[in-house]
């Protein structure tokens, strides 16, 4: 019973360890001079060699839109040494998928048929009222040998 109440503690004791080292470091890019607080996210965030962007919005679903979405994010990608080609998952969220399958084109071309994992889904609104697309992607980075 002693052995078992011994084990216990020395449990307890790498739980309570691992719990209070529990950081991460994290780098962040913002469009801005500093993070932009009143919605509370950052534009893109790099743990180690994964990069997550988060969602970028268009107000129109056009070809000329769908690219503008495609080159911010490049950009944010492009601020810890990434491109598109980097990109393994992709969410796309919009007010109209059949608009988006008729220009899907478009996001094609950005990709230069290096597509990712990727998930479309229809949605009636997004954070912005007057947007009709959002893209979201996950980038991962050469492991550092």
């Amino acid at each position: 019973m002693r052995s078992v109440f011994i084990m216990f503690l020395l449990l307890a004791g790498i739980t309570a360890t691992a719990q209070t080292n529990n950081t991460i470091e994290k780098k962040k890019f913002h469009f801005g001079a500093k993070q932009d607080t009143s919605a509370g996210y950052a534009q893109a965030v790099k743990v180690d060699n994964v990069i997550y962007v988060s969602g970028t919005v268009a107000r129109d679903i056009t070809p000329a839109s769908i690219k503008r979405v495609y080159q911010t994010i490049e950009r944010s990608l492009a601020a810890f040494g990434a491109t598109l080609q980097n990109v393994v998952k992709e969410n796309l969220y919009t007010t109209d998928i059949e608009a988006m399958k008729t220009h899907n084109e478009a996001r094609k071309e950005m990709y230069k048929g290096d597509y990712p994992a990727a998930t479309w889904v229809q949605i009636s609104r997004l954070y912005m009222p007057d947007a009709k697309l959002e893209i979201e992607v996950i980038a991962h980075l050469p492991k550092k040998q």
